[in-house]
């Protein structure tokens, strides 16, 4: 039999995998000659149908660029999902994707018009938590999606002050793009440098947590490309946890760990959930009550202390909070508590009513969360108790972080599905922590397919698909969230 996570068929044949390389490689040359032909460049104007993106300049050329540029990058993501050939293997083909991808112009999403002007904002004094970029004066606002031009910044002290360094360093708007992308690819990198480690302490092949979570289309487009502030948030919090695995129980370690995870929820609010399984990876010995606080209370301090210095470093004290309402301003069916909203908003219509179904659904889906981020977080802590016996943590080594980086990667998963905006980009988060903690490798499929169709969701220029599919989409996700119900329900009868 072969060990826990090994390839099912042996190596991966070097015809295969040489033919996955170089697909994905002229699949990310191909999305890099979209985007300049018809990306998210400051000029464009926004897409109103795919009929408009059809006769825009290049339009055919551009749509079919993207077509077939993301079936061959998720094609050839998808044919390795058992695995590399090697660890090796992977850091440099995902390497060799990122390579044109560097040289796009922003690409599916204009966000990062909206991090510079949130950047200039603050660097000139107005607090961008307070009012959107237009009422702030941001010289670039045109070239911000209208929708978040009146809105201020969702994110956290952190990244506007990564925001604002870029716009001084870089002097324009083009400037301050190439300086906000290589933050991006810096969390990129951090991400990668931290996957080894990760992968080893849960006992998972480096070969197969590299590829899932690096050689994603998501990370290549969204991150790199688009150079979004997930990409940094993500690439501290797994910093963050490879301390917490290294050095459990030892104070200036959980200290130094707290700080990293503090500074990702400073930069995206969504890392929160990541902290009370931070907390069961930092206690070493018997699980205990008294250890958790011992061990948890180091790592909050951390967490604590990397929030007030930011928050007073750059003079916004917890306004960014205010800002994270605003982000549900955008009704997309690729969110499921919205789409069961909107399918009940349209069959009252039918009956002659405006049931205003959206807002309620989406609360009862955060009570929803609120219920299940407190289940996955005692079964987590029952499953570690049971294995903390002294005498069997040696055989236990791998199973302890992995306990806390499944629980970790299932809270994302469930925090991005039910919360009340999905954008693919999302999906980067949950995905890393699995890549490298899901040892089965038939359960991979369950987080990777959700991933592969966020991928062709959103066209260069970043207008995004479900703006044209309200009602259909609406539809097929709620049919999916129904049956997904049922079978949880069965599977539970089962057991």
């Amino acid at each position: 039999m072969s060990e826990p996570g090994a390839l099912p068929d042996g190596p991966v044949r070097p015809v295969a995998a040489a033919l996955a390389r170089y697909a994905g490689l002229a699949g990310a040359v191909l999305l890099t000659a979209a985007g300049w032909l018809g990306g998210a460049l400051p000029d464009t104007p926004a897409v109103t149908s795919l009929g408009d993106a059809w006769r825009a300049p290049h339009g055919p050329v551009v749509l079919g660029c993207w077509l077939v540029g993301t079936v061959l990058l998720v094609g050839a993501w998808w044919s390795l999902r058992w695995g590399a050939p090697s660890g090796r293997w992977a850091y440099v083909t995902a390497g060799l994707w990122l390579l044109p991808l560097l040289a796009a112009p922003p690409l599916g999403s204009r966000d990062v018009y909206s991090y510079a002007c949130q950047g200039w904002s603050w660097s000139h004094g107005v607090d961008p938590y307070r009012v959107g970029v237009v009422a702030a004066g941001c010289p670039w606002a045109e070239s911000v999606s209208p929708i978040w031009r009146d809105t201020p910044a969702p994110y956290g002290p952190f990244f506007v002050l990564l925001a604002g360094l870029a716009v001084l360093l870089g002097g324009g708007l083009v400037g301050a793009i190439v300086a906000l992308r290589v933050v991006a690819l810096a969390g990129v990198l951090l991400a990668a440098f931290c996957l080894p480690g990760l992968a080893r302490a849960a006992g998972v092949p480096t070969r197969r947590a590299a590829w899932l979570a690096l050689a994603c289309p998501l990370v290549g487009v969204h991150l790199v490309a688009g150079a979004h502030s997930d990409a940094v948030g993500l690439g501290l919090l797994l910093f963050g946890l490879l301390v917490l695995v290294r050095r459990p129980g030892r104070p200036r370690a959980l200290v130094v760990a707290g700080v990293l995870l503090g500074l990702a929820v400073a930069v995206k609010a969504v890392a929160v959930v990541v902290l009370p399984f931070a907390v069961l990876a930092a206690v070493v010995g018997r699980y205990t009550w008294r250890a958790l606080l011992r061990d948890g209370g180091w790592l909050a301090g951390g967490v604590l202390a990397a929030l007030v210095v930011t928050s007073l470093a750059t003079g916004l004290g917890l306004g960014w909070v205010r800002g994270l309402a605003r982000s549900g301003d955008s009704e997309q069916w690729t969110s499921p508590p919205t789409a069961v909203g909107q399918v009940v908003e349209y069959a009252g219509a039918l009956a002659g009513r405006d049931p205003q179904a959206v807002p309620v659904i989406r609360v009862v889906a955060l009570a929803v969360l609120a219920v299940l981020l407190v289940v996955l977080w005692w079964r987590a802590w029952a499953a570690l108790r049971r294995l903390g016996d002294a005498r069997q943590r040696a055989v236990h080594a791998a199973a302890r972080p992995r306990v806390a980086l499944v629980g970790a990667g299932l809270a994302l998963a469930a925090t991005v599905l039910l919360a009340p905006v999905f954008h693919p980009w999302y999906a980067t988060w949950p995905l890393a922590l699995l890549a490298v903690a899901t040892v089965a490798v038939a359960r991979t499929v369950w987080f990777m397919a959700p991933c592969a169709v966020a991928s062709v969701l959103t066209l260069p220029d970043g207008t995004n698909l479900a703006r044209f599919t309200k009602a259909p989409g609406a539809i097929l996700m709620t049919l999916l969230v129904v049956a997904v119900v049922v079978a949880a329900v069965r599977a539970r009868r089962a057991h």
